[in-house]
């Protein structure tokens, strides 16, 4: 779901897999959480949104999202990556990051938390499951946390 406007950005979505991305944004939708998403299908693009830069460089940097929802495994930059990139970046840095992946290796939890992850949640197989989790994320996120006044002004 590309929007138009790409200056009100609640939440970024970074996911290659089609069908899992639709899922996630159905149940955002469901929960009234998808009036402000951007889905992006590729590491190089979320990079050049994140950071205003090619396509996006009319973009304001003053206004992030509150929240980027992150996959490991993307075409051209990977997720690691993107999350190094963020968290790095004294703009960007406390931009919420959760990765949202399936892989269970100790390696790749380690590296994310080591990097500034906010959480690392295992995609759960079973379709009940994973819409639940995804309602659950976006509900915490996006109306629990209580995020600095630097972001979504």
């Amino acid at each position: 779901m590309n929007m138009e406007n790409h200056t009100n950005v609640d939440i970024l979505l970074v996911e290659d897999n089609l069908d899992e991305a639709r899922l996630t944004i159905r149940n955002f939708k469901k929960s009234n959480l998808a009036n402000a998403l951007l889905h992006l299908d590729d590491g190089e693009e979320a990079l050049d949104f994140i950071f205003c830069r090619n396509k996006y460089s009319g973009r304001n940097m003053d206004r992030p999202p509150k929240l980027i929802l992150l996959d490991l495994k993307l075409p051209k930059v990977s997720g690691m990556e993107i999350l190094k990139a963020v968290k790095e970046d004294e703009r960007t840095k406390i931009i919420p990051v959760i990765v949202l992946t399936s892989s269970r290796e100790e390696p790749d939890i380690t590296a994310c938390y080591q990097l500034g992850v906010n959480s690392y949640i295992v995609k759960p197989v079973n379709f009940d499951s994973f819409s639940k989790a995804v309602i659950e994320l976006g509900m915490y996120w996006m109306f629990l946390n209580v995020s600095p006044s630097g972001l979504g002004k």
